[in-house]
Formats: structure tokens, C-alpha cells, sequence
């Protein structure tokens, strides 16, 4: 970078400093001042040789960066619909300065000006705000022209709807096997800060938070070689925000998309700005199987429970069940009777106790 700020420098200089010469001398000469224009010359291409070695990275080399930067920070979606925008604008504008150019000077000479910068910046802003509407409106436009036929519409809906996925879902790693499914439709999108933040962990001192931030460069690893998963690594970032969760909420509320996650307060500051959640604990505890007081269930018992006497065993689905005085059938597979099941944040957990019955007829 350095180097290219020299080389930008030293380019100022010889351009200011050209320009400065004949400056000097158009100068006498316009002046009709009966001197030798050389000194005059010579001292301009000086002074604009100087300034130039010093503005020439702030009016080329800065700015562009900037841009660059800028642009880069901006989704697809969003630059297109500003340079669709800036287009109809540009139009208008043209189309406007038609009956400006009969009006009498000054107004025919400046108006134009002020309408391209008035009509170029309503249509960016228009075009940009209302991105989503516009989308839709071409997305009905299409369909209508397909007709009234359905089997191209899930599809549809599946590449343009896109998902932004939070940390925790990647590290947790169910998201590969739900994907798979297509029970998550659409563009999975991992924001750049995303990525910086599950590099992180996994380069932590912390042994168990280094293994949970490898685990999830494996699922992302194994996300993207899946060619039936659209799945997105995007350079966006939002300005003026340090922390991930926030940046996530904000850049959601920006592309009216939904944020897929496990973390309960992002959950929860995010449904309050308005901006709709996916959770995968939530799918799981929705999609376990109902169970009634009285079924019976096969168990292993593979540990003791708080209470005493108690033995605790566990569904395939990781559902907790309590076995009241199952302790002295820790380690053997026995039939137990659901008394109660409980639901809470953390999941479910199904109380129960030992089927007698059925337990004596399979010692026999």
C-alpha cells in the first residue's frame, strides 16, 4: 500500500508540476506583464509540483479505495437495484430537460444540472428501498407468463430466498443434515463476520472452544462441496457495529431476511426489532414424538438422577427420561410408563416409572 501511494505521489508531482509550468507562464502572458516568463514558470511548476506530491493519493488513490470498499460491502441485490435505478433516473431526467431548454437563461443552463442530481438520486433511493417489492413484482410477472402450472414455483421460491446463518447453527452442525432435507429452502448466506468469528474460536487457547470452532469449519467445509446446498460466503458487512449479533439483526432487517440460529438472546433481540428467526432447537422439540401418560417405552437406564432412587435414561432423539426407582436397573434396558412429560427451554423431559408387568414377563 505504501508503495502504491509513492508511485501516486511522485505521478502528482510530475502532472501538477507540467501543469504548474504552463500555468506560469500563461499567466505573464496574460497579465502583459514585459518580463521574462521562465522564473514565473519555473516557480509554478513548483508549487503545483509540491501540492500535487501531496494531494495527488487524496483526489485518486483514496477515494477509489474507498469506493471499492464501499461496494464491496453492498449485496448484489441491492447494487443492481441502484444502477436500475440510477438508469430510470438518468431517463427522467433527460426527459425532463426538454421543456427546461425553451426556459430563458440562467434557468435552462442550471435546471438540467439539478435534474440529473435530483432525478439520479430518487431513482437509487427508490430503487434501492423498495428492492423487495420490485422483486416480487417481476417474480408474479414471470409466473403469470408461465401459467397457471405450480411445478416450477418451489424451485423458484428456493434460489431467490435467502437465509443468513448465525454462528452457533454452524458449530452446532444439524444445519448439514437439515439442508439436506430441503426443509431450509433457498440461499444459505454466511456473512464475512461470521466467518472472522468461527475463525476465531477456532483458533482459541480454550481446548473446548477450539474443537467446537473446528467442528464448524467442518460443516461450512462440508456445506459447500454439497452441490444440492446453495450456500454463500458474502463480503457484506454493516458500518458503525462491532458486535456479530448485531450486525446480523441489521444486515437481516436490511435484506428482509430471516436469521437461522440456536442462540436464545439473539432469538430474542431479534424478534423484538421485527426480523423473523429460525431455530433449530425449536424444530427439533417440534418435530419429537408426542407422548401421552401411560405409553410404554423401551429405555436404557444409564445413570442416577437427582432424586433418590431415581435412574436416568435417554430417547434416540436426546430426549431426557426420568425413571422413578429405576436406579437399581441402571445399565439394562427395561420398559417403562410415561406418568408426565414436561416441557421447558431447554427441551423436553419425559417422566416415568418402571412397567412391572412387562418387565417380569421378559425375565421369564
Amino acid at each position: 500500500m505504501k508503495t502504491t501511494v509513492l508511485i501516486f505521489r511522485f505521478l502528482g508531482l510530475i502532472l501538477f508540476a507540467v501543469a504548474g509550468f504552463y500555468l506560469g507562464d500563461l499567466l505573464v502572458g496574460i497579465i502583459n506583464i514585459d518580463l521574462n516568463s521562465l522564473p514565473y514558470a519555473i516557480g509554478g511548476s513548483v508549487i503545483l509540483g509540491l501540492f500535487g506530491f501531496w494531494a495527488m493519493p487524496f483526489i485518486s488513490l483514496y477515494p477509489v479505495n474507498w469506493l471499492r470498499t464501499y461496494l464491496s460491502k453492498i449485496s448484489g441485490p441491492t447494487l443492481v437495484a441502484a444502477l436500475i435505478g440510477l438508469v430510470i433516473g438518468l431517463i427522467l431526467a433527460a426527459l425532463f430537460s426538454i421543456p427546461i431548454s425553451f426556459l430563458p437563461n440562467p434557468f435552462k443552463s442550471i435546471l438540467p444540472i439539478v435534474a440529473v442530481g435530483l432525478f439520479g438520486y430518487l431513482g437509487i433511493t427508490i430503487a434501492v428501498t423498495r428492492q423487495t417489492d420490485l422483486k416480487d413484482v417481476f417474480t408474479l410477472n414471470r409466473r403469470g407468463q408461465r401459467g397457471s402450472t405450480s411445478q416450477g414455483t418451489p424451485a423458484k421460491w428456493q434460489q431467490e430466498k435467502s437465509i443468513l446463518i448465525d454462528t452457533s447453527v454452524i458449530i452446532d452442525g444439524r444445519i448439514a443434515d437439515i439442508a439436506r432435507t430441503g426443509f431450509v429452502p433457498g440461499n444459505l448466506i454466511i456473512p464475512r463476520f461470521v466467518l472472522n468469528e468461527l475463525q476465531y474460536i477456532a483458533d482459541s487457547a480454550e481446548s473446548l472452544r477450539r474443537q467446537r470452532g473446528r467442528r464448524g469449519m467442518e460443516v461450512l467445509s462440508e456445506l459447500q462441496k454439497d452441490r444440492s446446498i446453495n450456500t454463500t460466503i458474502a463480503d457484506i458487512d454493516v458500518e458503525g457495529v462491532r458486535e456479530v449479533d448485531e450486525k446480523l439483526v441489521m444486515l437481516a432487517r436490511q435484506m428482509q431476511a430471516p436469521i437461522l440460529t440456536n442462540d436464545y438472546n439473539l432469538n430474542r433481540v431479534a424478534e423484538l426489532q421485527g426480523v423473523k428467526v429460525l431455530n433449530i432447537n425449536e424444530l427439533a422439540n417440534a418435530v419429537k414424538s408426542i407422548l401421552l401418560p401411560g405409553e410404554a417405552l423401551l429405555v436404557k437406564v444409564i445413570q442416577e438422577g437427582k432424586e433418590q432412587g431415581q435412574g436416568v435414561g435417554y430417547l434416540d432423539d436426546g430426549t431426557m427420561v426420568v425413571v422413578e426407582d429405576g436406579r437399581e436397573f441402571i445399565g439394562k434396558d427395561i420398559e417403562v410408563a410415561v406418568t408426565k412429560v414436561l416441557q421447558t427451554a431447554a427441551g423436553r423431559m419425559i417422566f416415568s416409572k418402571p412397567d412391572s408387568s412387562a418387565n417380569n414377563n421378559k425375565g421369564k
